[in-house]
C-alpha cells in the first residue's frame, strides 16, 4: 500500500521523463500511426510523446500506464517493463551506474536520482544490521493492480542496476513486497533470482553487507567520469531547430555506449521504418551515418586530446573490435592518423 501520512503527489507538477512512456510503445511494439492507444484520455499528443523536453505529470504517467496495461491484456506488465528498465535508460547520458565506484555509491545515486525523473516513487535508503535496506514507496491508492505494476517495474529497475555493478545475478539479497502474492508468481521467478517476500511491511530490496563495497566491474571509473562531462557538454550544445528529428537521433546516440546503437534501433526507438528514418533524416539533410560518425569523431578527438589513454584505448572505448577499424575511420574523418593528430597538437 502507499504511505497513508502524507499528502498524495497525483497533484505534482509535470516532471517525469516521457522516456518512460516511449519505452513502453516500444515495447507494446507500436507504430506511429497507432501511438494515440497509448496516449488515450492522458491529454498528450503523438508530437508531445516524441518530444524530448515534454514531462509528464503523475496522472499523466498512470494513465498511459493503464492504457498500456489493457492494450497488451499482460497482467505481469509491470515486470516485462522493469526488465527493460536498465541504467541506461534512467538519464539522458546513461553513464550514471558506469560512473560509481561501487555497488552503495550506484544506488545512493540511483535513489538521489529517480525521484526527480519519477515522482510517483519516493525512495530511501536504510542500514540495518550492516545491511542496505533499499526501500520506496508508491504514490496510488485504492488501484492495487496498477499499484503492482509500477512497483514491480521499480522493482527490477533497482535489481537491473545492482547486477550491472555485481556483473552477475542478484541471488544473496531479498526482496520484500508489501502486496500479496500474483497469480503469475511464476513470471516473478523468470526474472528475480533472490528469495522473495509478500505482505511485508514495505517495498524493499534488501542488500546484504558484504557486497556494499563490490567495485564496479563495467569500465575505469575515472574514464567514464571523463564521458559523462563530456558527454553532458554535447548534449547541451544540441539547439533547437527545425532539426528535430536530427537533435531526437543525436540524442539517442549519446544516451547509448559510443558505436552500439544500429540505425534499426534508432527507427524502432522512433516508431517507424527504417526506410522512413531515412527519409526524413535526409530532408534535414543528415543522415544516421553522419549523426555516428560526427560523434564518434568527436569522442576520439577529445579522447586522444584531452587524456593519455592509447590509441588502442580510445578503440575499446569506442566499441571498435580491433585498433586497426579504428585507425581507418580515424583517417576517413580526419584525414589523418591518430598518432599523426596528436603529433600536431
Amino acid at each position: 500500500m502507499a504511505l497513508q501520512d502524507r499528502e498524495p503527489l497525483l497533484s505534482a507538477p509535470a516532471s517525469i521523463a516521457v522516456g518512460y512512456s516511449r519505452l513502453i510503445a516500444r515495447i507494446l511494439q507500436l507504430q506511429e500511426k497507432n501511438l494515440d492507444i497509448l496516449l488515450k484520455h492522458s491529454g498528450l499528443t503523438v508530437a508531445e510523446l516524441m518530444d524530448d523536453a515534454t514531462l509528464l505529470t503523475n496522472n499523466q504517467q498512470l494513465q498511459i500506464v493503464r492504457n498500456a496495461m489493457a492494450y497488451s491484456n499482460n497482467p505481469s506488465l509491470g515486470l516485462v517493463i522493469g526488465r527493460a528498465l536498465t541504467p541506461p535508460t534512467h538519464g539522458p547520458l546513461g553513464f550514471l551506474a558506469n560512473s560509481s565506484p561501487d555497488l552503495v555509491t550506484a544506488i545512493q545515486d540511483f535513489q538521489s536520482f529517480i525521484p526527480g525523473r519519477m515522482s510517483l516513487i519516493q525512495s530511501r535508503t536504510e542500514y540495518r544490521e550492516g545491511n542496505l535496506d533499499c526501500c520506496f514507496d508508491v504514490d496510488i491508492d485504492g488501484q492495487p493492480t496498477l499499484y503492482r505494476c509500477v512497483a514491480e517495474a521499480f522493482f527490477l529497475a533497482l535489481i537491473s542496476l545492482i547486477e550491472f555493478v555485481l556483473g552477475e545475478k542478484f541471488k544473496q539479497g531479498t526482496m520484500c513486497c508489501n502486496y500479496a502474492k500474483p497469480a503469475y508468481f511464476d513470471e516473478y521467478r523468470k526474472n528475480i533470482h533472490c528469495p522473495i517476500e509478500f505482505d511485508a511491511p514495505a517495498n524493499k530490496v534488501v542488500v546484504p553487507a558484504h557486497l556494499l563495497l563490490t567495485a564496479n566491474a563495467s569500465s575505469d571509473a575515472q574514464n567514464y567520469k571523463f564521458a559523462l562531462r563530456q558527454c553532458e557538454r554535447m548534449l547541451n550544445e544540441l539547439e533547437d531547430s527545425e532539426h528535430r528529428l536530427t537533435q531526437r537521433v543525436t540524442r539517442q546516440l549519446l544516451s547509448h555506449p559510443p558505436g552500439t546503437l544500429r540505425e534499426e534501433d534508432v527507427a524502432r526507438e522512433n516508431f517507424i521504418s527504417k526506410r522512413t528514418l531515412a527519409r526524413r533524416l535526409d530532408a534535414e539533410n543528415s543522415s544516421f551515418r553522419d549523426l555516428r560518425d560526427q560523434l564518434l569523431m568527436s569522442l576520439a578527438t577529445d579522447y586522444l586530446r584531452d587524456t593519455a589513454l592509447s590509441v588502442e584505448a580510445v578503440a575499446v572505448l569506442l566499441n571498435y573490435h580491433d585498433s586497426s577499424s579504428f585507425r581507418r575511420a580515424f583517417k576517413r574523418w580526419t584525414q589523418m592518423t591518430p598518432q599523426q593528430f596528436r603529433g600536431r597538437l
